[in-house]
């Protein structure tokens, strides 16, 4: 046949076409339409005409009837492919619509059956119609976009459902892609080029209203014929398929990547086009939660792979599986921001993405073969999930209370139950139970241990970029911060932030670098960056308020980081402000003094001259200057003693002080010190029972170890008094003497083993001779008192490399005395005194001359038996331990930590919380101890009863008890006839007297209820 460009050529076919009754006469037919020269047709409407009347709607995937539907899709591609005529858009459109439905039907069909291999032409047939029908979809909405389509409703309404069946084929195609053979690759390719088409057109149609003018009410009153309501419906179409559609290819195992480009880039283009019309028709939500389960879902898979990996895994690896994950998190960054309000109500979704992306990270940054998954991790995915909650965070379009909300849920104070969840923890760090946090949904989160160190890393971050937060936020982390110490108490957060160190990006643009930052230095830093940015706002008061409440923080790691608060404030502070800091905390110093107090190093006097030192080392020498002049300059009262004492047992810094008052300072506690030994006795300690003995011997003591430059000479006059003192102390029968004496010989050991010079001396040999007959040959050896002082005792053996012993002689007494104590020292069972024993006993063998050290060791030393049977012991034994003991102790300085020591620390930890947690029920019994009942009624007082406190009974039984002791002594008074006869006589006048008051005052006592009248008839 003879090509034709005339009309006459197209309609002769045609006709021949409609009187055929063969299908493969129609084909051929519809093949010679197809070579017609369209340039010389002008009227197309009876073609298209033809294409939709003669398409077959068959139900049998016959090959001959499939070849035809074929030939008039080419035949239409090639129309449309020409010039599309406006008069005949709908009848195109309806085309497509027919031909992209029955695809999807047929490639369904196709896809269930069996199919014989004679039937093979038929599939191949169809898949090459497939691909024909999507190849006329893309070139049909790329036609479109030359046309203003919206004035006309029905018109709009084919636009809509060609897109939807034209995306629903994409989508069947792509979700089948593996089964359609060897058309699989050709199939995603038109696919790509059809889905592109329609993001090109949705793009054009909202380009093309005015989306300024939208309003709800006024779509609503014209829903049929308003071109804006058309184009939002043809836009939440496409978004809605498009983010399926991206789903399966993110699904497909990285074969789909050109699919997973153009389907999740096309959806933000047409959100960010659609921002102001689109919120409320399109379920932003759904999309974002299909995202970040498309972040989490591969997550998943990699913890589980590297919870048990064969190898080192690779920074290629790492990179392989990360990429991808990164690409979802930046699109839900993109919709997020610009749809903070429908992000909002899937915040609790994002912000648990963020906190598994932290947690993957803390759990490889302590494994030597994930290093490179926690450093690839953090390069390409903190910045980014950070930057997806800071779409929530740092919204203007959100309001106060609903960034506060995310916070809340973040750091809830309420509903943690730490303390009794049963589940796994990242105590070992370990990735071999991380996987099961890909688990877990938003509402487990707050009480999962597992999530906890990665909350404070969140916070930390937090922290760490305030300065983007707008005023309400930064109020909001103010708040919060009691909660981040709360959350550290926990023992496995508190082992963690001690030991775990992770990677931190620096810098900016080119300059970027990762560097590995131990995570307490990161905390402290954010901590210190908050409270500059917010040093003039109005969340200063907050930060002031909690630096304040946790200033006697019972924990020791929170007391830590408040008092590197402090430090930071004191540094940067005005000078007026930083002196009236400090001149207040000495005011209170003053008032919380006292004999009882600072003998516990955990009371609250204890405690805040523990700060004052603390802040005070970061302070300027006149601070310290001032510190001391205001609370120990004056030597006369006891009040100044008690004060100097605490200060300097806490560390107070001598040396920072100026030279003429560190001078006078050493002059006064040296002075001091001399005026106490030239005064002991037996009658000093007994005059010292109602307060502390010895202070001038523990301050001494306690300012040795606060020199840093030189130790001033002390004269062997101290080791006559630690001789002295141990006298005492045997000789004694009175145990508050004792106690006295136990304190003092602590003290002096522990002064001793920091002076060199008093080991070479000549009383060095009896105050050694002593202390062995105290601890081990005399008879006070079994007194469990004397376990208070052994700690001290081992410093001082430690000290004995000044002194020489003799190795010929085996009867020389000094010898022996000190092989007696080292023996008794390393008997000890109870593991700390193990640990210090070993310790003192490797400082003296690694320095002393001596070569016998063998005789040191007894041959039942704790450590010499076997540590399984505990019953035979064997010396070998213990050169071994004493040997792994040394080892472990340099091992200690390393910093990257094991299991073991992360265990020990979490052991730690749990102690420390059970104190703090004790705290409020002590708070709480002593405040019901202090309350009594008031009477309402004054004027009939006297007629009501009153309980008697228990002090008063307390006290009652104490004077009965001194009434006693005082009668055992009259009685041996008088049987020995000791002294005046006359004064025996008034002593049992008076006592007679006194034990008849005290009668009666008893008898009243044991009533427990007295009239108020009694107490103005006794007391007044």
């Amino acid at each position: 046949m003879e090509e034709s460009s005339s009309d006459n050529d197209l309609l002769r076919i045609l006709g021949a076409i409609r009187s055929s009754e063969i299908v493969e006469n129609r084909v051929q037919l519809f093949t010679e339409l197809g070579n017609l020269d369209f340039k010389d047709i002008s009227n197309f409407t009876s073609l298209v005409d033809c294409l939709i009347a003669f398409w077959e709607d068959f139900t049998c995937l016959d090959v001959t009837q499939c070849m035809l539907n074929r030939s008039i899709i080419q035949l239409a591609l090639k129309y449309v492919e020409f010039d599309l005529h406006s008069s005949s858009i709908l009848k195109i459109l309806n085309l497509g619509i027919k031909a992209n439905a029955w695809c999807s039907k047929h490639l369904k069909m196709t896809l269930l059956s069996n199919q014989e291999s004679q039937e093979e032409e038929h599939v191949s047939v169809f898949y090459q119609l497939l691909l024909e029908a999507m190849r006329f979809s893309a070139s049909t909405f790329l036609a479109l976009m030359k046309f203003p389509v919206f004035d006309d409703r029905v018109l709009m309404d084919a636009v809509a459902n060609f897109v939807l069946e034209a995306l629903s084929l994409a989508k069947a195609s792509i979700s089948d892609v593996k089964k359609l053979q060897s058309f699989g690759s050709e199939i995603l390719k038109v696919a790509h080029m059809m889905i592109d088409a329609v993001i090109k057109l949705c793009k054009a149609l909202s380009e093309s209203v005015n989306s300024d003018t939208y309003d709800v009410k006024l779509l609503n009153l014209d829903k049929d014929n308003n071109k804006m309501v058309h184009v939002i419906n043809i836009t939440r179409c496409a978004i809605e398929k498009l983010s399926q559609i991206g789903v399966l290819a993110a699904n497909d195992g990285g074969n789909s990547v050109n699919i997973l480009n153009v389907t999740w880039k096309g959806v933000v283009s047409l959100l960010q086009i659609g921002h102001k019309y689109l919120a409320e028709i399109v379920s932003i939500a759904n999309v974002l939660v299909g995202l970040i389960a498309l972040v989490t879902e591969p997550l998943k898979c990699a913890a589980v792979a590297w919870s048990s990996p064969k190898d080192t895994v690779s920074k290629t690896e790492a990179k392989r599986i990360l990429v991808p994950v990164k690409f979802y998190l930046i699109n839900a960054v993109k919709i997020a921001s610009l749809y903070p309000h429908q992000a909002y109500a899937v915040y609790r979704d994002i912000m648990l993405c963020v906190i598994k992306i932290t947690t993957l990270k803390i759990a490889t940054s302590n494994e030597i073969f994930l290093e490179s998954v926690c450093t690839v991790t953090t390069e390409l995915l903190e910045q980014t999930s950070m930057d997806l909650a800071m779409s929530l965070l740092n919204s203007d379009e959100l309001k106060f209370e609903q960034k506060s909300e995310v916070l809340e849920w973040l750091f809830t104070n309420e509903g943690d139950s730490y303390s009794t969840v049963d589940a796994p923890t990242l105590a070992n760090c370990s990735l071999t139970s991380t996987n099961e946090i890909f688990d877990l949904r938003c509402e487990d989160m707050n009480r999962e241990r597992i999530l906890m160190t990665a909350r404070v890393a969140l916070f930390i971050n937090f922290l760490r970029c305030s300065l983007e937060f707008d005023e309400g936020l930064k109020l909001g982390l103010a708040r919060k911060l009691q909660r981040f110490l709360d959350i550290l108490v926990e023992e496995d957060v508190y082992s963690n932030v001690l030991f775990l160190k992770l990677p931190l990006l620096r810098g900016s643009g080119n300059t970027i670098q990762l560097v590995w930052q131990p995570l307490f230095t990161s905390l402290l830093h954010a901590v210190k960056t908050f409270m500059i940015v917010v040093s003039s706002t109005a969340a200063w008061g907050d930060m002031e308020s909690f630096l304040l409440e946790n200033f006697f923080h019972p924990h020791s790691l929170c007391w830590e980081i408040v008092m590197e608060c402090w430090c930071f404030m004191l540094r940067h502070a005005e000078t007026d402000l930083a002196y009236s800091m400090i001149s207040k905390l000495c005011s209170l110093l003053k008032l919380l003094a006292s004999s009882e107090s600072v003998a516990l190093p955990n009371s609250s006097f204890r405690i805040l001259a523990r700060s004052i030192c603390f802040l005070l080392t970061y302070g300027a020498k006149p601070m310290v200057n001032q510190v001391y002049m205001s609370l120990v300059e004056d030597a006369t009262t006891h009040l100044s003693s008690i004060l100097c004492l605490a200060l300097f047992i806490e560390g107070f810094p001598l040396d920072s002080l100026s030279d003429k008052l560190r001078n006078t300072a050493i002059q006064r506690v040296i002075s001091d010190y001399f005026e106490f030994i030239d005064s002991f006795d037996e009658a000093s300690l007994k005059t010292s029972i109602s307060g502390r003995c010895g202070i001038p011997v523990s301050i001494l003591s306690a300012s040795l170890q606060s020199f840093q430059t030189s130790i001033p000479y002390i004269d062997p006059r101290t080791l006559k008094l630690l001789v002295s003192v141990t006298r005492n102390f045997k000789g004694s029968e009175d145990k508050v003497i004792k106690d006295h004496c136990l304190a003092l010989l602590g003290e002096l050991l522990q002064m001793i083993s920091n002076l060199g010079h008093l080991y070479s001396s000549n009383g060095i040999e009896e105050a050694i001779l002593e202390i062995e007959n105290t601890f081990v040959s005399g008879p006070t050896a079994s007194d469990g008192c004397l376990h208070k002082c052994k700690p001290h005792l081992a410093q001082f053996m430690a000290g004995l490399i000044h002194t020489e012993l003799s190795e010929i002689d085996d009867d020389d007494s000094k010898n022996c005395a000190v092989l007696n104590l080292f023996h008794m020292l390393l008997k000890e069972k109870h593991w700390a005194f193990i640990h210090l024993a070993l310790t003192a006993f490797g400082y003296f063998a690694m320095h002393t001359k001596y070569n016998k050290l063998w005789r040191f060791v007894p041959p039942d030393a704790a450590l010499s038996y076997d540590l399984v049977s505990g019953a035979e012991s064997d010396q070998d034994r213990f050169t071994e331990e004493i040997k792994a003991f040394l080892n472990k102790e340099m091992a200690l300085l390393s910093t990257a930590p094991n299991t073991e020591q992360l265990e020990l620390l979490a052991r730690d930890g749990r102690v420390l919380k059970q104190m703090v947690h004790k705290i409020p029920n002590i708070a709480e019994a002593e405040v019901k101890c202090v309350s009594m009942e008031v009477d309402d009624d004054h004027n009939n007082c006297s007629n009501k009863k009153r309980k008697l406190r228990d002090g008063i009974i307390k006290g009652v039984e104490l004077l009965k008890s001194g009434l006693k002791i005082i009668g055992d002594g009259l009685s041996q008074w008088d049987q020995n006839q000791f002294g005046n006869n006359e004064l025996h006589v008034k002593f049992l006048t008076q006592f007679s007297q006194l034990e008849n008051v005290v009668t009666h005052f008893g008898e009243l006592a044991g009533n427990r209820e007295l009239c108020s009248s009694l107490g103005s008839e006794h007391f007044s």
